[in-house]
């Protein structure tokens, strides 16, 4: 599969040895992401990653290692794309590109942030590399109305150095800014961007992309 990364022999030793970031890319596709909105964070993320500025960071960075997935319901979580060592231009596009091309699994179910994140931290578990800080970039309109709390996952999985940063899309009722500064971001650094509507994701997923990917080269200069 040309998005796969062989992390064997000295490829593999290389990418370990310089592996800044790993990245989970969570987004929300819960009820309350019509049709429209949906297209609209999907695409939105695909031309943040291929932007010429979050590119260079990536590369200048001396690449990330990043997988997403789509969640919703209690057992709604489905891969996007796999994980994937980001190192080039040819790279990025690809990963880019099956994010774009990615059919909706579920469109039906609540939003249950708590078992997304618990999915989150089982898939760093499992990456193929371990690198010097790990992210995960969660995005969402609303607050937890299935399942436990994020307070519980973080409990229940572990989070130790991880950090979990929000792409908040404003508008609904509760006030979903609110509820990811107070109970969703977590660890060192953490912080919510924010996204005025669906058409703005674009530019708040550059933003927060280039924050976490520019940490990444900060602590592999350290």
């Amino acid at each position: 599969m040309a998005l796969a990364v062989l992390f064997s022999g000295t490829a593999a030793a290389n990418a370990q040895s310089r592996c800044g970031l790993s990245l989970v890319l969570a987004l929300d596709v819960s009820s309350s992401v019509d049709a429209d909105e949906f297209t609209l964070q999907m695409s939105g993320l695909a031309r943040a990653m291929r932007d010429e500025t979050i590119r260079g960071a990536i590369i200048e960075a001396g690449g990330i290692q990043a997988m997403a997935f789509e969640w919703s319901g209690r057992f709604q979580q489905v891969a996007v794309a796999p994980w994937t060592f980001l190192r080039s231009d040819a790279n990025i596009f690809a990963f880019a590109d099956r994010i774009e091309a990615h059919v909706r699994g579920f469109d039906e179910f609540p939003t249950a942030l708590g078992y997304a994140l618990g999915h989150a931290a089982i898939q760093l578990s499992r990456a193929p590399l371990t690198c010097t800080r790990t992210v995960v970039d969660v995005s969402g309109d609303g607050v937890t109305n299935e399942g436990y709390e994020p307070a519980t996952a973080y409990r229940n999985f572990d989070f130790s150095n991880i950090t979990v940063n929000g792409l908040v899309i404003e508008g609904e009722k509760p006030d979903p800014v609110a509820y990811y500064r107070a109970e969703v971001i977590h660890g060192p650094g953490a912080f919510v961007e924010v996204a005025r509507d669906f058409s703005d994701y674009e530019a708040a997923m550059k933003r927060k992309l280039l924050r976490e990917i520019n940490g990444a080269a900060l602590s592999m200069a350290e």
